[in-house]
């Protein structure tokens, strides 16, 4: 599907599976090969344990969420083992999403807004340096917001309204571009104009034009 992005001055992009691709399943799998087997119940795309709510506000610190993971293994591992499962979901980043975003700069207000933590943001920017000589992602959207630094998470309606509110956009004239279904419906409630992007069938570069 092409959306009319054209109608709209602002776009919201999410990270993870829209502009980063991500696979949960690879994370699951990792800590399922840690030792913590009951791991896919406790963390989903579409739902998750509160403690990971948490983590993604920054209530709880990387320590500390190292220190949880703990507590569900059986033997002794070591942190960068812990941190090397929650970071397998983290994939690759496409050039072409980079050109897409350079492109649409020139026209839109574009900002950044994910649901992340810490442990996640320092392997990503890790990636950008070596893979693109690029610090982070800040050339490309006028602000990013990252949930563990606000202490708010999507699909809450507080973290839209401070996006909206931050930078005097208005919900009818702005679109949101999320791979997760809760998170749409959060911006909904709101009167964001919303576009869901299924993973499954296309990527972000599929619906411009």
């Amino acid at each position: 599907m092409i959306i009319p992005y054209k109608n709209y001055k602002n776009i919201i992009f999410d990270l993870g599976g829209v502009i980063l691709n991500i696979d949960y399943s690879l994370t699951v799998d990792e800590f399922i090969e840690l030792g913590i087997t009951d791991f896919n119940k406790l963390f989903t795309q579409a739902k998750q344990n509160h403690f990971f709510d948490l983590v993604d506000k920054g209530s709880i610190s990387s320590d500390d969420f190292r220190t949880e993971m703990k507590k569900h293994l059986k033997s002794s591992v070591e942190d960068y083992k812990i941190d090397e499962a929650w970071n397998a979901m983290l994939l690759d980043l496409p050039n072409e999403r980079l050109d897409l975003l350079s492109q649409i700069k020139t026209t839109h207000r574009i900002f950044l807004l994910s649901n992340t933590n810490k442990i996640h943001i320092d392997a990503f920017h890790l990636y950008l340096e070596k893979d693109f000589g690029i610090p982070d992602l800040s050339a490309y959207f006028e602000k990013m917001y990252f949930s563990y630094k606000v202490g708010m998470r999507k699909p809450d309606a507080e973290i839209f309204k401070l996006v909206l509110h931050e930078n005097n956009l208005q919900p009818h004239e702005t679109l949101f571009i999320d791979d997760s279904v809760q998170h749409i419906e959060g911006a909904k409630k709101l009167g964001i104009e919303t576009y869901w992007l299924d993973t499954t069938k296309e990527s972000i570069t599929d619906i411009f034009v």
